[in-house]
């Protein structure tokens, strides 16, 4: 089993409460994907990620701004919609890790963009779980681990061999303001929860 890192970070979520109706800091998340997408960045492989929004509008308006794909690139697909890692429904650690958190001993991260962080509530393997926005649960991911400056460190290196940093991620004001305003419009919430009390076959 290969070691993790100190402070890996394990579990990585964008979750349904708080942050995710917000769209400006999704927008962001989605650009900040594509950037890193764009410089050959990748997900360490023991970093599980999600994407849980808590409506369908967010999928509605990622998929229009054309960033839904990138963030599926680092990993952060669809798993649901509502309530999900942020209370303990993660699922479980791909087996290797979890193996080799129990064999090291190891201090382990999440970090989600929920509300909740205190010890276990994620996952009973670990032990530190830190609350970030969106954006930053993306950086994370990347970094693999929460023991780093990214105001100075490189969050990884690019497909050219080069240090990519936070800084050469991170989307401007005005690019975030220019996607969610063709982006995102009323008449999505208004589709998306029309019949939203509407059931299928399975609602008796």
């Amino acid at each position: 089993t290969d070691p993790l890192p100190e402070a890996a970070v394990v579990i990585a979520a964008i979750t349904s409460c708080t942050n995710t109706s917000n769209p400006r800091v999704m927008i962001g998340a989605g650009l900040l994907a594509r950037k890193a997408r764009a410089l050959g960045l990748k997900v360490p492989p023991y970093v599980k990620t999600s994407l849980a929004p808590g409506s369908k509008v967010v999928t509605a308006y990622l998929e229009r701004a054309g960033l839904m794909a990138d963030l599926d690139a680092l990993g952060f697909e669809v798993v649901g919609y509502g309530c999900t890692t942020c209370i303990g429904n993660s699922g479980p650690l791909p087996e290797a890790v979890a193996r080799s958190i129990i064999e090291q001993d190891a201090y382990v991260a999440a970090v989600l963009s929920g509300n909740r962080n205190f010890e276990a509530r994620i996952h009973n393997l670990v032990r530190a779980n830190y609350l970030a926005s969106p954006m930053l649960v993306v950086a994370y991911a990347l970094a693999g681990r929460m023991d780093i400056d990214l105001t100075r460190e490189p969050i990884g290196t690019s497909a050219d061999g080069q240090p990519a940093y936070l800084k050469d991620l991170w989307p401007a004001s005005a690019e975030i303001r220019s996607v969610v305003e063709r982006s995102l419009d009323p008449e999505m919430f208004v589709e998306k929860y029309r019949s939203i009390e509407v059931g299928d076959s399975h609602v008796g």
